[in-house]
């Protein structure tokens, strides 16, 4: 079966791209020519769009129209691009028509934008009372990477926290001790306001308990960014420059790790004999990269699954209770991490 992977690779561009080609997203900025391309090759491999229809379903379940608002961009980190394909790939099971794709900062969020919208799902760090200033219609909202402090909305999460202990613990047992951490800085964003509220990431969180309990916690062993490349790339060379001289470095995302390693062999230092990376995510590159990426593979695709099975059940039954649903993890041990030199 045709996937939007194979798509993007035949029209070279991003799977991100195709994804919002296809559905329309009015906020995309790409030429026309960009826009044939991906249509022509659409139609040259038969790729079947999710069904934009109503009425019944052959078990007379009316088709829903649900909203997705993302909160991060999905060209600078895959994450939840790939969350977005795993809501997308079941919705036609569940009944459900993705008529709007609002993007945070992009997007016009109103009343009569939404007002048509039977739920949402909502990816990342929104402020919940400010979307609902707009979308005051129902309850029926799932959260995606993100626990809000009203305990009202369905959630689903990966436990980073679990992750994050098990490669601290792994990086002690071989020996690490200068252990950096390199990071995005995690922010709630308004949907109708300009309001920004920091907030802190768990990786980060956990990296540094782990690093106080065991007294080895120095606070110029950690850098901030965006969860890019360029970010990664950019605070490695700030770290290398520095009096820090980490024997591994646990990065906060993927796309991250790429830009710290790239940084670190222009500078000459091998990974893993000099320094290990250890990292977040499992996206497709990261087995390819040189070393391949020891990382924590997260499941995206099953978490935006598991977000369309919560709505469902939201709107087809009279449940209240809000559930909170915590994936599992798992580490990908790679070689860019290595047993500590003497």
């Amino acid at each position: 079966m045709t996937t939007m992977r194979d798509i993007a690779t035949k029209a070279e561009v991003s799977t991100a791209t195709v994804s919002r080609v296809i559905n329309g997203d009015p906020t995309l900025s790409v030429t026309d020519e960009t826009r044939k391309r991906i249509m022509e090759v659409v139609d040259e491999l038969d790729y079947k769009l999710p069904r934009r229809k109503s009425g019944k379903t052959s078990e007379s379940i009316q088709v829903k129209n649900i909203g997705l608002v993302i909160s991060n961009d999905e060209t600078i980190d895959p994450y939840f691009l790939s969350i977005r394909l795993g809501v997308e790939s079941v919705c036609e099971k569940y009944s459900m028509n993705i008529s709007s794709i609002l993007t945070v900062g992009k997007s016009d969020f109103t009343a009569a934008t939404l007002s048509r919208l039977d739920g949402l799902i909502v990816f990342g760090d929104v402020i919940i009372e400010d979307l609902q200033d707009v979308y005051f219609h129902n309850n029926n909202i799932v959260i995606v990477d993100f626990l809000p402090e009203e305990n009202t909305y369905d959630v689903v999460l990966s436990d980073f926290e679990t992750a994050t202990s098990e490669v601290m613990d792994y990086l002690f047992n071989l020996g690490h001790t200068d252990i950096a951490y390199i990071g995005g800085q995690g922010a709630i964003r308004g949907i109708t306001t300009e309001q920004i509220i920091a907030k802190e990431d768990t990786r980060k969180q956990i990296y540094e308990k782990k690093m106080k309990e065991k007294g080895l916690y120095n606070s110029e062993s950690i850098l901030l960014g965006d969860f890019g490349s360029n970010s990664g790339y950019l605070l490695t060379k700030e770290l290398i420059a520095s009096t820090v001289n980490p024997t591994a470095i646990v990065v906060a995302s993927d796309p991250m790790a790429i830009g710290v390693m790239r940084a670190l062999h222009e500078a000459g230092i091998k990974v893993p004999d000099e320094i290990s990376v250890f990292s977040f995510d499992d996206i497709d590159s990261a087995a390819f990269l040189n070393p391949s990426l020891s990382t924590v593979k997260i499941h995206t695709e099953e978490m935006g699954r598991t977000a369309v099975k919560l709505l469902y059940d939201r709107l087809q039954s009279d449940r209240i209770l809000p559930l909170k649903v915590i994936l599992p993890t798992e580490l990908v041990i790679r070689d860019s991490v290595a047993t500590k030199k003497a």
